[in-house]
């Protein structure tokens, strides 16, 4: 990524960064997940579920099918730590939620991400304002949805 001191990074070197971010994040969150016995997938979903959703929307949350989402809910049921239930107004969609030890485990999977952590708790407040700003600017951009 050879930019000077005066040259902005192109679009392409931010791409690459933002990308190599992303994968050691996404390592690090995989890593967490399997120390507490989930794959990378069902800890999503974990975090996909803290507030009740229907299966069709997880799925699209997770980018999956729907057909994979009963698997992972399914494994989540297991271990208690995610219930299913009707939906009210229609018996046949059924709504995924996140128990109390599932919040639990979510919670431990956050502690336990070591190198996130450090990454981020090296960065000053300034440099956590300005981080965090540039993510609520270009993420509603990357997703397709207008911010909040």
């Amino acid at each position: 990524m050879g930019t000077s001191a005066t040259t902005a990074p192109s679009t392409t070197d931010l791409m690459e960064s933002v990308a190599a971010v992303g994968a050691a994040y996404f390592q690090d969150f995989a890593a967490a997940a399997a120390r507490h016995g989930l794959n990378s997938s069902q800890a999503k979903a974990l975090k996909a579920v803290l507030e009740p959703v229907p299966m069709r929307a997880l799925a699209g949350r997770l980018g999956c099918d729907a057909s994979n989402v009963t698997g992972i809910v399914d494994r989540l049921e297991a271990l208690g730590l995610a219930h299913r239930e009707a939906a009210a107004g229609d018996r046949r969609v059924k709504i995924v939620g996140i128990t109390d030890q599932g919040r639990e485990v979510l919670e431990r999977i956050r502690t336990d991400m070591v190198r996130a952590h450090e990454a981020f708790d090296s960065l000053d407040p300034e440099q956590r304002t300005a981080l965090d700003g540039l993510c609520r600017q270009v993420l509603p951009l990357l997703t397709g949805t207008r911010p909040a």
